[in-house]
């Protein structure tokens, strides 16, 4: 029996890579296409080589906390690199391809925004590389990066500028080229020697793409600097040391009220701790003691929150959210063999992604722990008896603190309202008075109450989304059930629109197509040679109505959505495809079909009696040769094409690939969550056993990769139970397990 999963989901992917806009310039052969480089990549790479340093990032600890890279940018001492390299607050150590080393003097420039930094160095005899315009490079611009990839030194990589991509307000560099930890901050040079960017991120899409931060950004922050020395910069975010102490390394900060920390410690587990200094003497003979803060994680599978009991040994409780729980863990020495983890608990009143509550109350005969209010245990271990309170975290783990207290002697305040001020208030009451007598819990009710309102808020709207989605999809489904010549291309594509945009009026969209194939129509009455009509529909739509391939935002979905296709009259091959067959059709052209070549829908046009043609209306309709298309196909599959076997597309198929093409725009912008209704989709519309297979592993990965495993676990299971031929069973089946198993 073949095994046929890894092919599956070679298949799947393939499927669903959305559509790359392609220009007919595009598709000419290399040497035609860009003019022959001024400086090969051995020069540049020599040339550059002097100019470009590697930045040793350290950790407040003194120990090595990454590698980036920098490049010199005048002759005085500036280094250009990227500010995540470098980090806000952050000792580094510069060094040059010679092995010397040169002392930084100061900040001269630095824009969270941008992501960038210049370094003002002692060193005034440097050679700097010449900065390009990126403003004015064009698409298809051969580049090199160089950099130092996972700590190595110095390395080149060719590449091109293949477009650009807004982030966050800021239009970056989109380059297909390689990019490795270690290349951020380092320059990409057009032929010429001329940096066009900064490299500042690697996709999460594909290894060979990556974004640089336009040099003319770089330009404009050195014509401005916000120039701060060293020191200054070394105490970004410092703790007040009269306030606090660290234990075990991670990268303890400060900012306003709120403690941060990221970076594992130097302890097992990453464990590091945050010692308040002002600790009363003895928490458990004063009687009792009342310890407080507000956490959020960074990610819920993190673990970060109160120490107390402690001592210089580095022996104390720990009470802390971790991996969705909530723990209470005696730390009796420096390993998990010295550890008791007295208590772990799930809790409701624990809010994931929140800012949560914790409240350690101690007392001479037991210890209390609280999240938001509730009790979440309560033990009688005193077996450590230290003084020291304050924070602590594990792993990798990124969190903030805010709210920090501790009070000794007679309880904080409550945390929770008096029944009578509660009740005043759900009746629609506002007791000012009474709330303002404890704000700590008035606080803590308020936000309660707005979190409860904004979450069943948000689950209506998803409700009524969910409803509005299912009832489109049956409509589709219904659609499509009809036999091939009955189905709507139109009505099917309106349909698809609708389950993004509840309201639509398909009927609206579907006489707009009707009344262009209409007045189509009219054009045609007169016409004696019928091949002629294609090329008068072609001038129809891309000349006299102005529909066009959308260049700036071809990802938009709106270029996927047929009624904003015919708003907007932009949107990308298979959404034109689909406006001119279905105007020919409504004008009654005959002969035309849906052609799909991989990565870009075509037209395919097939009178009897001459050679049929293809269209790119994505390219203004123009005709292309088979030869053409299957070089085009070929690129994008990457593997050998033969355009001229290609058969037309059915309806069906339209819709799904016009789906595979949302589910992979939704993922880039919104991740598995915005990739997860088009996958609903896909398995509803498989309708046969290898269509079914590819969609519902596909949507189990999505489900368990959202912590869904329940829904990925139905999925597999029935798979299983579909028993589908050329499936190995048993890689079904492990799966399975995976998903079932407690996490």
């Amino acid at each position: 029996m073949r095994r046929l999963i890894p092919f599956l989901f070679a298949v799947l992917c393939l499927a669903q890579a959305a559509e790359a806009p392609r220009d007919r310039a595009s598709r000419k052969p290399a040497a035609t296409r860009r003019p022959e480089p001024s400086l090969s990549t051995e020069q540049l790479a020599a040339r550059a080589r002097d100019s470009v340093v590697r930045i040793q990032a350290r950790g407040r600890d003194g120990r090595s906390d990454g590698v980036g890279t920098g490049f010199v940018i005048t002759t005085n001492g500036l280094i250009a690199t990227s500010l995540h390299v470098i980090g806000e607050g952050r000792p580094f150590e510069i060094r040059f391809n010679d092995g010397t080393t040169a002392t930084v003097t100061g900040i001269h420039a630095w824009d969270r925004a941008s992501d960038l930094a210049i370094l003002r160095t002692d060193r005034l005899t440097l050679t700097p590389l010449s900065l390009g315009d990126s403003d004015t490079a064009p698409q298809g611009t051969p580049t090199i990066a160089l950099g130092n990839p996972l700590g190595l030194d110095y390395s080149v990589v060719e590449g091109v500028l293949s477009g650009r991509h807004d982030m966050e307000g800021i239009s970056m560099l989109q380059l297909a080229i390689p990019i490795e930890p270690g290349n951020s901050g380092g320059p990409v040079l057009d032929r010429s020697g001329r940096v066009l960017g900064v490299l500042n991120t690697k996709s999460l899409l594909t290894r060979n793409l990556g974004f640089a931060t336009p040099i003319n950004r770089l330009k404009s922050l050195l014509s401005k600097p916000n120039s701060m020395p060293i020191d200054g910069w070394l105490r970004l975010g410092a703790l007040d040391e009269t306030l606090w102490k660290i234990y075990l390394g991670a990268n303890w900060r400060q900012k306003g009220n709120r403690l941060i920390v990221d970076g594992a410690g130097s302890g097992f587990g990453g464990r590091s701790y945050l010692a308040h200094l002002q600790s009363p003497p003895s928490s458990v003979s004063s009687g009792s003691l009342d310890l407080r803060v507000t956490v959020k994680l960074g990610d819920e599978s993190g673990a970060a929150g109160l120490f107390f009991q402690g001592d210089v040994a580095g022996r104390h409780y720990g009470f802390y959210p971790t991996a969705g729980n909530l723990r209470f863990t005696a730390f009796e020495g420096p390993d998990l063999n010295s550890w008791r983890i007295l208590t772990t608990l799930p809790s409701p009143s624990w809010r994931p992604g929140e800012w949560n509550r914790l409240r350690v109350r101690i007392d001479s005969d037991r210890i209390r722990c609280f999240v938001n209010g509730a009790q979440i245990f309560e033990t009688t271990d005193h077996a450590l008896q230290g003084s020291q309170v304050g924070l602590t975290k594990f792993r990798g783990t990124s969190a903030e603190f805010r709210d920090f207290s501790l009070r000794l002697g007679a309880n904080g305040p409550d945390e929770e309202l008096p029944p009578d001020v509660v009740a005043a208030f759900s009746a629609g009451r506002e007791p000012i008075e009474a709330l303002r007598t404890n704000l700590p819990a008035a606080d803590a009710f308020i936000a309660e109450r707005a979190r409860r309102l904004e979450a069943e808020a948000t689950r209506l709207r998803a409700l009524v989304r969910r409803l509005h989605r299912e009832a489109a999809r049956d409509s589709l489904l219904a659609e499509l059930a009809r036999p091939e010549a009955e189905i709507s291309l139109t009505r099917s594509a309106l349909f698809l629109a609708l389950h993004d945009q509840s309201g639509m009026d398909v009927e609206a969209y579907e006489r707009h197509v009707v009344r262009l194939g209409t007045e189509l129509k009219a054009e045609l009455k007169n016409l004696t040679d019928p091949t002629r009509a294609v090329e008068i529909l072609r001038r129809f739509l891309f000349e006299d109505h102005g529909f066009h391939g959308s260049r700036g935002e071809y990802r938009s979905s709106a270029n996927s959505h047929l009624n904003e296709v015919l708003d907007d009259r932009e949107g990308i091959p298979i959404t034109l495809s689909i406006v001119f067959l279905e105007v020919a059709r409504a004008a009654g052209i005959p002969y035309l079909d849906g052609f799909p070549l991989p990565g870009h829908f075509l037209v395919k046009y097939s009178p009897p009696g001459i050679e049929p043609r293809l269209y790119d209306p994505y390219n203004g309709g123009a005709q292309i040769t088979f030869s053409d298309a299957s070089e085009l196909g070929s690129a994008s599959a990457g593997v050998p094409v033969r355009s001229e076997f290609i058969q037309p597309a059915l309806k069906r198929e339209i819709i799904v690939r016009m789906i595979n093409n949302l589910r992979a725009f939704s993922q880039e912008l919104g991740g598995d969550e915005g990739a997860l209704p088009y996958a609903d989709l896909l398995v509803s519309l498989a309708h046969e056993p290898r269509a079914e297979v590819s969609a519902r592993i596909d949507r189990a990965r999505l489900r368990a990769r959202m912590g869904n495993r329940t829904g990925a676990a139905e999925d597999l299971r029935h798979l299983i139970d579909l028993k589908p031929l050329g499936v190995d069973l048993q890689q079904i089946e492990a799966a399975l397990k995976a998903v079932s198993e407690d996490p």
